[in-house]
């Protein structure tokens, strides 16, 4: 999330649910665990998450680093990324699920694929589309959720 130093306005984490998840990628080499508020939930149509997902857009859900935590080793790309951050996955490097990622821009958040939660996502309810610029017309998307060009856009005090 961006603007505030890094951090979620209060306003928008009391909307956001409370974790208390366990799973696990596809071969089960890697378990990864969440306990603790999300503190964003959205939806992105950037080219590279098109590519990582192999679908139209990646859905992901944001969570201090501190309730995030994993249980085997797990092989990382690193990619600029189009804000001039560090863009890292970090994967099973045996069936190369992806786990979760992380920005050099927001090193106090994991990113995490709502995917990996399959069965028990139903709390997922993303708020924003970004990188609308590069979303394609045949994935459906809200067309009620706001959508941005590329990041959403700084908030002024």
């Amino acid at each position: 999330m961006r603007g505030g130093g890094g951090h979620a306005s209060l306003a928008i984490m009391s909307s956001m649910p409370h974790l208390d998840l366990t799973a696990s990628c596809d071969c089960g080499a890697i378990t990864l665990s969440v306990s603790g508020q999300a503190i964003s939930m959205f939806q992105c149509a950037c080219l590279n998450c098109q590519k990582a997902t192999g679908g139209g857009h990646a859905s992901v859900v944001l969570a201090p680093v501190g309730s995030v935590k994993t249980v085997g080793a797990t092989k990382s790309f690193v990619r600029a990324a189009d804000s001039g951050a560090l863009f890292t996955r970090h994967f099973c490097p045996e069936c190369g699920t992806t786990v979760m990622a992380q920005s050099s821009r927001a090193p106090a958040f994991r990113i995490l694929p709502v995917g990996l939660f399959a069965g028990q996502n139903a709390w997922f309810q993303p708020n924003q589309l970004i990188f609308a610029r590069s979303h394609a017309p045949w994935d459906l998307v809200d067309a009620a959720m706001p959508q941005h060009s590329a990041y959403r856009p700084e908030k002024t005090p």
